[in-house]
């Protein structure tokens, strides 16, 4: 199609499957094509930082302001996405563990033989959050931080990890695991993600197109159906 661009994005996995499902739409309508690449946080902070360029990057809202600042993405292009809060999960037809308290999740953790958790925003609110717990460090030798890039719902279903946390859209896809539901909401913690202009983009036009098409109302139902919700 004449006018038509390849649109290269760098984000982070919380999204993926709601942006891969409207990426497939817009691609559609507009007759652009997009190469997305998803991977965890500390990898994205890598390869930026190694100078890869793209068009358009997806994190948690303050890591885009942290590359705004660097000098990596266009100071003002920062939009909302979608949010989500932390989730828990337990193998496929484990007992459900209780959560449904502060008191409960407290004895939950103190219980569960492993414990499961990320290297991006979810797993540095946790890791704070055990600590005003006060089970850091009675909990300590059975927490398992996942690499970059690999998902807690991949050790909850293989069985590696008793109980797992992590961003609710990055647990309910895993046919292995039951979700048992967000954390208390006296302990949530919400993460904003968002998209901001890489500075060496050669769509950014493009790129600001399909941000536009991301946020547009007609984008909330997929990005529900996928464990998140419109910023």
């Amino acid at each position: 199609m004449a006018g038509s661009a390849i649109i290269d994005i760098l984000s982070t996995q919380a999204p993926q499957h709601a942006c891969s499902e409207l990426v497939a739409q817009f691609e559609n309508t507009t007759g652009h094509r997009v190469r997305a690449q998803f991977t965890g946080t500390l990898n994205v902070q890598k390869r930026l930082a190694a100078g890869e360029r793209f068009d358009l990057l997806i994190m948690a809202a303050p890591a885009i302001d942290e590359q705004i600042r660097a000098g990596r993405a266009v100071a003002g292009s920062r939009v909302d996405l979608a949010k989500s809060g932390v989730g828990v999960a337990v193998r496929k037809g484990a007992p459900r563990p209780d959560i449904g308290s502060v008191e409960g999740f407290r004895k939950t953790l103190l219980s569960a033989k492993s414990i499961g958790y990320s290297t991006g925003p979810s797993g540095d609110y946790m890791s704070g959050l055990f600590e005003r717990l006060g089970v850091a460090r009675a909990i300590e030798a059975r927490l398992r931080r996942t690499p970059s890039g690999v998902f807690v719902g991949a050790l909850v279903e293989s069985g590696e990890v008793e109980i797992g946390f992590q961003q609710t859209s990055e647990l309910v896809h895993f046919r292995g695991i039951d979700y048992v539901g967000p954390l208390p909401d006296a302990l949530q913690h919400v993460t904003v993600f968002s998209a901001g202009i890489h500075v060496g983009a050669k769509q950014a036009d493009a790129a600001r197109a399909l941000v536009k098409f991301l946020t547009a109302p007609a984008a909330a139902p997929v990005i529900r159906k996928h464990g998140l919700e419109p910023a």
